[in-house]
């Protein structure tokens, strides 16, 4: 690949898949177009996993802090591991001279964003939820654009505020159908229920799930994607039910196979869900375990009739399938409902606005 002389962009965001997804998505689109890519994570995040084998892409690592809700000992170091993380992004940009710095979040992103700041790199932030969090609240002062998924989240960070949707892979909308009830050994004739819990799995929703499974198999078959550690052997060649822990290339496949979704309400996984047009069942985290974004999230879909929303608190194995049965009943309403809003890719816009920086 022949980079543009000078055409260089930094690239961060860890801590979680949906901090490193979209900058995936990103990075074939801006070697088509000539960018040299260097992307900032830490020393043992799950972003250095899927960044550093690329061939296209320079891996560098830094150190950063935790940024966290709740107490913990290590709140009295992080901020030393903060500040030593910026003189070290600060370094690197320096050394880089990058056009950009594009940052998609999680708490690497602080020192590189304040590292971009005291070298006067243009700033470009990707916030997904629908209110930003914290690791975007305190790099949005420096940014220059902040792209968001959400229309709610473009306008309440003011004038910097780009409604631009998130950036999608490609390949996730070329699963086939086939592929994918072959790779479970489902048939054709029956609906598949497809359950993703993240990277991480969903304890709580892989339990009830479990439970639910006798009722749920006389009508579907049921594709459980269910977390790294979380297979049951106990369910090994159960009829109508097959699960994996991850699933990577597979995944498109999976996808497609599925007529109805049951998943968490990460802002990532919303976005692959609008723009799959798949019908979504969804169990957001409750907010005493986390900031609440993900309520936040599910119920800005199903406000306007792109998902139904089961709470945490209401999750039972005979909820769960009352909830799947009706979204099966009213698919058509949701199909027709997310066909009206396109395929929700924001690669294209974030693109533009990367260029318009570089400018």
């Amino acid at each position: 690949m022949r980079h543009r002389e000078g055409k260089r962009i930094v690239l961060t965001g860890g801590g979680t898949a949906g901090h490193v997804t979209p900058n995936l998505a990103l990075i074939p689109h801006l070697l088509e177009a000539g960018w040299e890519i260097h992307y900032i994570g830490t020393r043992h995040g799950l972003e250095r996993g899927l960044v550093e084998p690329l061939p296209s892409v320079t891996y560098h690592a830094i150190h950063s802090g935790k940024l966290r809700r709740y107490f913990s000992i290590r709140n009295l170091t992080d901020p030393f591991r903060l500040l030593v993380g910026t003189w070290e992004a600060q370094r690197l940009i320096r050394r880089l001279k990058p056009r950009v710095v594009f940052a998609k979040g999680g708490f690497v992103s602080v020192p590189v964003a304040w590292g971009a700041w005291l070298c006067r790199a243009p700033l470009l932030l990707h916030e997904s939820d629908l209110t930003p969090g914290l690791a975007n609240r305190l790099c949005a002062p420096l940014a220059r654009v902040i792209c968001a998924t959400f229309p709610e989240a473009a306008r309440a960070v003011g004038g910097k505020g780009v409604c631009t949707g998130t950036p999608l892979r490609a390949e996730l909308l070329a699963g086939r159908r086939d592929d994918g009830l072959a790779m479970c050994g489902f048939t054709p004739e029956k609906p598949v229920l497809m359950s993703v819990g993240g990277s991480q799995g969903a304890a709580s929703v892989n339990a009830v799930l479990r439970e639910a499974l006798p009722r749920l198999t006389q009508t579907f078959q049921v594709l459980h994607v269910c977390g790294a550690g979380n297979l049951d052997a106990s369910l090994e060649g159960m009829p109508g039910y097959r699960q994996f822990e991850y699933l990577k290339e597979q995944l498109p496949h999976a996808y497609a196979a599925a007529d109805l979704l049951l998943s968490r309400a990460g802002s990532n996984t919303l976005s692959e869900i609008l723009a799959l047009h798949k019908p979504a069942l969804l169990v957001p985290y409750p907010a005493s375990a986390s900031r609440g974004d993900q309520i936040e999230n599910a119920h800005s879909l199903e406000r306007r009739g792109l998902a139904r929303v089961l709470p945490q608190e209401r999750l039972t194995p005979g909820a769960l399938a009352e909830g799947v049965a009706s979204l099966y009943a009213r698919r058509g309403e949701y199909i027709a409902a997310l066909e009206t809003i396109g395929n929700g890719d924001g690669t294209r816009d974030v693109l533009e606005q990367i260029e318009r920086a570089a400018k």
